[in-house]
């Protein structure tokens, strides 16, 4: 993939710039986060009001007005589009044993609000007892087994809403 930069601003304007693009740009860092830009002979004062790196999104000033950011790469918008992106929420919508086994405890409840890594049940196969932990933060919608079933691989377990 090409080394380019898929600019939004305010959801409103989308451009790229490619690596050559940026490395025309006749700018001068004037403080901390803040810069100097020369574009067609008019000069710029851009600031970094705020910044959060791993999102990708950036509150800009340019010449005092204020503007929302996100910058991504082909790769960040080829994950987007394919349906990968989580924004940091994942979108799993049940729990499924991952071997077969006897259920010995079940630690929720339909309706129970649950905590990332949170103690749904124990699984036990091959004379091991395994903790099935909730992969997100969510309300358990169903328990579909009961203490004491005999499960099968990719038996469903636990669903959320």
């Amino acid at each position: 993939m090409e080394n380019s930069y898929v600019i939004k601003v305010d959801e409103s304007f989308d451009f790229q710039l490619s690596g050559e693009d940026i490395s025309k740009l006749d700018i001068l860092k004037t403080g901390n986060s803040t810069f100097h830009l020369l574009k067609n002979g008019t000069s710029y004062k851009v600031e970094i009001s705020n910044a959060d790196f791993n999102g990708r999104l950036y509150t800009i000033k340019v010449n005092g007005s204020e503007f929302q950011t996100s910058i991504g790469t082909p790769l960040h918008e080829l994950i987007k589009k394919m349906g990968f992106a989580s924004n940091g929420t994942k979108n799993i919508d049940s729990v499924s044993a991952p071997m077969p086994g006897l259920i010995l405890d079940i630690s929720v409840e339909e309706g129970q609000e649950v905590t990332e890594d949170q103690q749904l049940l124990v699984l036990e196969a091959m004379k091991m007892e395994n903790i099935i932990t909730s992969p997100r933060k969510g309300v358990v919608k169903k328990v579909a087994v009961k203490q004491g079933d005999a499960v099968d691989k990719k038996q469903l377990l636990i669903q959320f809403e």
